[in-house]
């Protein structure tokens, strides 16, 4: 504070001795600012002057032309002109006129003319009856005309005015003016006003220029031009060498100034001082938000054209204000290139970690290798193709020596590719990097496929093809599971400069290992679902029996997710009926196989004692629950978790269907007219639960009516209620005419899914009915002597049969069966005959007691007769009614009668009518 005066006073003995009017150098910022308030001024007045003499000039043209145009009209609308104009000397009438016109109306001439421009009237005498000088073409046409002339009087502003007839034509012209000299301005008037306004003005800035000067030697505390040159130079020299950027906002949000390391750090334009930041093109947009802002910020990372940069901002007022701010930036190059380190080590760990999530989503082989190449674009590869040895695709281990390898996943940036298309099998030649790696097993790097020659090898053709679409660099990756080379993995490069490296090698076979992992447990998992659809198939019927009394047709699908226990059968049973089976054993894989399969032949079994529904069932109960305690004590945990079934007869004969369920979805019978019915049954517990009977219900079916058994897994799916599938069911079926055949496909495109979680059994059998014409039946006395009138009948019908050859046979067996049931039976005893694919002979009786076959010593009597029935016929049996028993017997037919489909019978067309009746009382 003491030093300041000193050195305001050194600063005031330097400065030169020669001043101006003010004191100051000329050098001076006063003196230049004096300097260009004079030059100001001047302009000013300059531009007043001008201004003034443009104006005044407009003014008198523009009152030139009015006051002309004014007079002209006055005149040439005048009482008398017309009278005038028509009379034999107008010049002698007018000119008095004109001229006194011209005098009180301060214009310099009033001329009048005829339609040809010839004057009658003018201020000069001599100009009289010569032409006008001037335009009369749009005054002809009725219109007022101006314009600037050089006339007779000098330079004019003219206006021309058309006299009208009364009719509205011209026949004459008037034409008013004045000389431009004459024009009278207020402008001359005001010039020693300007020139006052200028020289008031130079005093006022004489005056102010001595107070700046004054305030500026304060301010600036006694430094002279030069000092404050200097300090500036020293100031930017310091600004633009240090290494780091400065940059000064104003308020307005304005980039007031910026260093030479700010405008390389930050990619500034030259011209970009001045501008609004937001109107700068390039700047990172987080910086520009923080330059913007105002904020103060301490060591704020940003990126900016290519660098990490650290940013300090601070405001220019340190009182708080809003005067602007200051931001201070330095280059962290060396952080952002470990940064940039970080960035692909994290992305790698992020590509690994889908990886993990995203590759073996399903057990499918396939799947799971278009999931490793569809992860690997675009982040690590620009195309990736997984070619796998054939026997993995169907579960096996690659053997043999040949590396034939089909192609299972293809996939790129882009969809038209050069490669080889899925499913090809491809014949790897030995010098290909595809062989190499899987003859290795270790991965291999082609940096530049344009001149690898072992890899052209492979195909000329086609590697041209890969290199002209731009592909450049290969990675091929033996895929590999427990010690096995299940295929190769390959990556290809084509947007990305670089070729593969080391670094791309270990990501590379990292992301091959664990999708080889998944491969080969998918790969196992086919292995075995294939060894369990082939069991599961081999424990259901592979062929259906001949029988007449139905036309059926089936499918049965397994589940994607592995087998399971749905089943269905075909039996026939004795009196040409036929069984209808189908259950399901919950869950899935091997033992649910394997259970299915006993509970099959189980059934297959309990059929043979030709058990009623109800009683069957109840058989099939207590098998499930021996079944379920016996693992439960062996502690295997494997019992049977639940199994439900469905088994009914029918009856060609008595159009009869017996039905019994236990937990089992009720069937559909579709009629003829294609009207779809669910029956009421009685509702029996599933297998195992034990503690209620079953039930059977029965419904008389119409001849063609089509009996529509199923497992749940057709009309329950996740996406869909129990209610909607049956729905769907009915619908399904609902059509006129359709075969058993065609209604399987249309049920099952109709309801299953594109990938079933579930198995699906689907049996429809169409009934038939045993024509009248092949059954005979009588009722028999209870008296042996009738057993005679039993051989005639027998006699005549199978004479009428065209079955004379068994003639014989039958007599013998149907005379032992008719006595057995006469002597130790009971009334009433029948007797019918069955012409089917074989020919049926039953005899029934009112006795629950069944007979036994023995064999009798050579001393017995009796106690052969029921050996004769089995060594006549090709089997016998016994089945009990409600009534009593029927005794049955079965013989082959010859080889030359008829069939049940022959010319000679067979089932009759189907007749139309309800498809379900009620069944006998």
């Amino acid at each position: 504070m003491v030093e300041q005066p000193d050195r305001v006073r050194t600063v005031s003995k330097r400065s030169p001795t020669a001043k101006n009017p003010l004191g100051k150098s000329p050098r001076s910022v006063a003196g230049q600012v004096f300097v260009l308030q004079v030059v100001v001024v001047v302009l000013l007045v300059l531009g007043a002057i001008l201004a003034l003499v443009l104006e005044s000039r407009h003014a008198s043209d523009a009152e030139a032309r009015n006051r002309s145009v004014a007079v002209a009209e006055t005149f040439a609308h005048s009482p008398g002109l017309l009278e005038a104009l028509k009379s034999p000397s107008p010049t002698t009438v007018l000119q008095p006129l004109t001229e006194e016109t011209r005098r009180h109306a301060g214009v310099d001439f009033v001329v009048v003319m005829d339609t040809h421009g010839i004057r009658y009237t003018h201020p000069l005498p001599d100009r009289i009856g010569k032409q006008f000088v001037g335009t009369i073409g749009p005054s002809l046409a009725g219109q007022v005309y101006t314009e600037s002339v050089h006339g007779p009087l000098g330079h004019e502003v003219q206006a021309v005015v058309p006299v009208k007839a009364p009719d509205g034509s011209v026949v004459g012209l008037v034409s008013a003016g004045l000389k431009v000299k004459n024009v009278a301005s207020a402008g001359n008037r005001q010039l020693p006003v300007i020139l006052g306004t200028g020289a008031a003005a130079l005093a006022v800035a004489t005056t102010g220029t001595a107070l700046v000067a004054r305030r500026l030697k304060r301010q600036t505390r006694g430094l002279g031009p030069a000092e404050m040159t200097r300090m500036y130079e020293h100031h930017n020299a310091v600004l633009h060498a240090v290494r780091e950027g400065v940059v000064i906002v104003g308020q307005d949000k304005r980039l007031l100034l910026a260093n030479d390391e700010a405008r390389e750090l930050l990619g500034l334009p030259a011209d970009a001082e001045g501008r609004c930041l937001d109107e700068l093109r390039g700047l990172d947009p987080d910086t520009e938000e923080l330059l913007l802002s105002g904020r103060v910020a301490t060591d704020e990372v940003h990126r900016a054209t290519g660098r990490l940069l650290v940013v300090n901002q601070r405001p220019t007022d340190r009182h708080g204000g809003s005067m602007g701010t200051v931001a201070t930036i330095r280059d962290s190059t060396e952080l952002l290139a470990l940064a940039g380190k970080a960035e692909v080590a994290g992305n790698r760990l992020a590509l690994l970690y889908e990886a993990g999530i995203g590759i073996g989503t399903s057990l499918d082989v396939v799947r799971t290798a278009e999931e490793l190449a569809q992860l690997a674009v675009p982040g690590f590869a620009d195309f990736v193709t997984v070619d796998l040895a054939d026997p993995v695709l169907h579960g096996d281990e690659p053997t043999g020596t040949r590396l034939d390898l089909r192609r299972v996943a293809v996939n790129g940036i882009q969809q038209d590719h050069p490669f080889y298309p899925r499913g090809k099998l491809i014949d790897f030649v030995p010098s290909s990097p595809q062989a190499q790696g899987f003859g290795s097993g270790r991965s291999q790097v082609v940096p530049d496929l344009s001149v690898a020659r072992g890899w052209q090898a492979q195909d000329p053709e086609w590697t041209r093809r890969i290199v002209d679409h731009g592909v450049h660099s290969l990675l091929t990756i033996p895929v590999t599971a427990r010690g096995i080379i299940l295929g190769v993995a390959n990556f290809w490069r084509s947007q990305k400069p670089g070729p593969f490296d080391d670094g791309d090698r270990s990501l590379g076979e990292e992301l091959v290992a664990r999708a080889a992992v998944s491969i080969d447990n998918a790969r196992r998992y086919t292995r075995e679902h294939a060894m369990a659809v082939t069991l599961q198939r081999s424990l259901l019927p592979r062929a259906l029996p001949e029988q007449s009394a139905l036309d059926v047709a089936h499918r049965y699908l397994p589940a994607q997710s592995g087998v399971s226990g749905d089943w269905f059968d075909v039996i026939p049973l004795p009196g040409s009926r036929v069984a209808l089976v189908v259950g399901d054993v919950v869950g899935h894989g091997l033992h649910a196989a394997a259970t299915m399969g006993r509970l099959r032949t189980a059934v297959h079994n309990f059929s043979t004692l030709d058990l009623p529904p109800d009683e069957l069932l109840g058989h099939l109960d207590e098998l499930v629950n021996r079944i379920d305690q016996e693992e439960s004590d062996s502690g295997t945990g494997t019992g049977v978790t639940g199994a439900t079934c469905l088994y009914a007869i029918y009856d060609p004969i008595s159009r009869l269907c017996t039905i019994a369920t236990a937990g089992h979805p009720v069937p559909a019978l579709v009629g003829l007219d294609g009207g779809v019915v669910f029956p009421e049954l009685p509702v029996g517990p599933p297998l195992g639960v034990g503690g209620m009977p079953f039930e059977t219900a029965q419904v008389r079916l119409a001849e063609g009516t089509q009996i529509v058994l199923y497992t749940d897994g057709l009309i329950e799916e996740r996406t869909r209620d129990f209610d909607v599938g049956m729905e769907l069911l009915r619908e399904a079926l609902s059509h006129r005419g359709r075969q058993p055949e065609e209604n399987c496909r249309a049920v099952l495109d109709a309801l299953l899914p594109d990938r079933p979680q579930d198995d699906v059994a689907l049996l429809i059998a169409k009934t038939r009915v045993l024509d009248a014409d092949r059954i005979a039946e009588r009722e028999v006395p209870s008296d042996p002597a009738a057993v005679a009138d039993v051989r005639a009948w027998i006699t005549t019908t199978l004479d009428r049969w065209g079955l004379a050859d068994l003639v014989f046979g039958t007599e013998l067996v149907l005379s032992e069966l008719v006595t057995n049931a006469i002597r130790y039976g009971s009334p009433p005893v029948r007797v019918r005959l069955l012409r089917d694919r074989s020919l049926i002979c039953e005899v029934a009786d009112g006795s629950s007691t069944s007979p036994h076959l023995k064999y009798a010593a050579t001393t017995d009597e009796g106690g052969r007769g029921l050996f004769l029935v089995a060594q006549l016929t090709e089997r016998w049996g016994t089945r009990y009614t409600s009534q009593g028993k029927i005794i049955w017997a079965e013989q082959p037919l010859p080889a030359a009668s008829g069939g049940p489909d022959g010319k000679e019978g067979g089932t009759r067309p189907p007749a139309a009518g309800p498809a379900v009746s009620p069944p006998p009382a």
